[in-house]
């Protein structure tokens, strides 16, 4: 989060008072929205943990979600290396755009975005009727099976591999990224949990 000396260095000035905002969701890492704030948005977004920008059209604070309950949960937020623009990370609580889409620049989105996108699907599947998907078949199949999934798609992945046949490992990769999402939210557990403790042991 910014510090106070951070706070005390945006060159407000540059940018007449009113500071660019990006706005991105802190675990897909797609682009949601850019906004503008003043020094009291700033404060109160740092205040109330929702994001608050200054509206140019309305003249005023204006806290995303104040009228729909889509409110932007602040992450973190960064100056960028002029002090004259901020990066806001958020965890959005429902669509950010007035449309009803994900992001204000859909439909843009990075792999990483889709990949969070479809553990979103995926673990929406867990409650789901097993006659409407095969997702929900193998939810409803139990743990053991799920892990067998994961363990013979593991195991074609390798033999594609040895075999240098790329076609097929790009096909059994996908196979097996898609049945271990599977058993991950199966057991409670999503990539956000997996890549912190992969940078636990970066560290």
């Amino acid at each position: 989060m910014l510090t106070k000396q951070q706070c005390d260095q945006l060159a407000w000035q540059k940018v007449d008072g009113l500071m660019p905002v990006v706005v991105q969701h802190a675990t897909s890492g797609d682009v949601l929205m850019l906004g503008y704030m003043t020094p009291e948005a700033l404060q109160t977004t740092l205040d109330s943990g929702k994001v608050t920008f200054y509206s140019r059209t309305k003249q005023r604070l204006w806290t995303k979600g104040e009228t729909s309950g889509n409110f932007l949960n602040l992450v973190d937020i960064y100056p960028d290396c002029d002090s004259d623009t901020l990066l806001a990370l958020v965890q959005p609580i429902g669509p950010t755009c007035h449309n009803g889409t994900e992001s204000c620049f859909a439909p843009a989105q990075t792999d990483w975005g889709f990949l969070f996108e479809l553990e979103t699907l995926l673990k929406s599947r867990k409650t789901a009727d097993p006659e409407s998907s095969y997702t929900a078949r193998l939810y409803a199949s139990g743990t053991k099976r799920i892990a067998q999934k994961v363990g013979e798609e593991g195991v074609e992945t390798a033999l594609a591999a040895t075999v240098n046949d790329r076609a097929e490992l790009t096909n059994e990769a996908a196979d097996l990224m898609y049945h271990l999402l599977v058993l991950l939210q199966d057991q409670e557990l999503d990539l956000s949990t997996i890549i912190n403790r992969l940078k636990e042991r970066h560290q």
